[in-house]
């Protein structure tokens, strides 16, 4: 397929991802038409946007880029109407996002991509209903989309690999990082491994060998430090020193595997929910969860500040 200029952006659903991205396209110096069915969208949506937008700034805007871009549709076919982009944000119910998409391709003109940013749902099934569905694809993001730069580009088994070309250019260009996963896979990549992480993190406090606040700490405090500088792979092979990778496969290979024998498979019941509940809730006694939130947002901006100061990002 050919694809358009991308010069206006439509966002469709403006929660927590939707009202984020827009930040992203606005900061980049380009026009954003949102849409979004609740009431009260459009308030939300301006004072998200105005919320992140000190991040932005500190971090770099764009030539042109202005809050004041930002329109309000009245559908979601007025949204996507002149947008060379689309990007989807709408609830993680299949059918419904089968619905919404088809809604979309119906009304966008040809050659305008609409990537969803599901979190988890194959695009084989979201492209389903589309009469065009060359041009659908996922666009994972990671929370926060104005800040944290992966994206996770999947076509389906209709999608034309020039929609993929194009949407990982598209993202390159405002300064993400877009990987490209080959097969369709529930979950994609990064929320398999996190989903990974996470088994282990609930089977630790069923069965009583860490708490809550103690499987968090040693995330943050540990291997979560060197994570946001390198992945798993590379930081296994810096383990094995000047025999990298190969030198800790013959070092760590016994013990690895024994490790992963004797992980957990929980599962997630209402009692060991209500545990992991509680115990966040002492490990947030007393906390402001705003002021939480911000210092979250204002350490990752610091964090993306330094990786782009050493030639790590755009």
């Amino acid at each position: 397929m050919e694809s358009r200029p991308i010069d206006v952006v439509a966002v469709i659903g403006t929660g927590v991802i939707g009202a984020s991205w827009a930040a992203c396209f606005l900061a980049r110096g380009l026009d954003v038409t949102a849409w979004d069915p609740a009431d009260g969208a459009e308030e939300r949506l301006r004072a998200a946007v105005a919320g992140h937008w000190p991040a932005l700034v500190e971090l770099g805007l764009r030539p042109g880029a202005s809050a004041d871009r930002l329109a309000f549709a009245a559908s979601a076919e007025e949204a996507v109407a002149s947008a060379g982009f689309v990007q989807e944000n709408g609830p993680e119910r299949l059918e419904l996002k089968q619905e919404l998409i088809a809604r979309l391709d119906a009304a966008a003109p040809p050659g305008t991509i609409l990537a969803s940013s599901s979190s988890g749902l194959v695009p084989t099934a979201i492209q389903a209903r589309c009469e065009r569905p060359e041009r659908v694809l996922v666009g994972h993001p990671f929370n926060p989309p104005h800040l944290v730069p992966l994206v996770e580009v999947v076509g389906g088994r209709r999608t034309d690999p020039a929609a993929i070309d194009a949407a990982m250019a598209f993202y390159a260009g405002l300064g993400k990082h877009p990987v490209r996963l080959r097969h369709e896979l529930p979950g994609h990549i990064a929320n398999r491994l996190q989903a990974a992480l996470l088994r282990e993190a609930f089977h630790l406090v069923d069965r009583g060998a860490a708490s809550v606040a103690d499987v968090d700490a040693a995330i943050a405090h540990g291997p979560g430090l060197r994570w946001a500088l390198l992945g798993p792979f590379l930081n296994m092979h810096l383990a094995g020193g000047e025999g990298g990778m190969r030198r800790a496969l013959d070092h760590f290979r016994e013990p690895i595997e024994s490790w992963w024998d004797d992980l957990g498979r929980p599962r997630l019941t209402a009692e060991l929910g209500e545990a992991a509940a509680r115990g966040v809730e002492q490990e947030l006694a007393g906390v402001d969860e705003r002021a939480l939130l911000s210092r979250r947002d204002e350490l990752l901006t610091e964090l993306l500040r330094v990786k782009q100061r050493a030639g790590e990002l755009p």
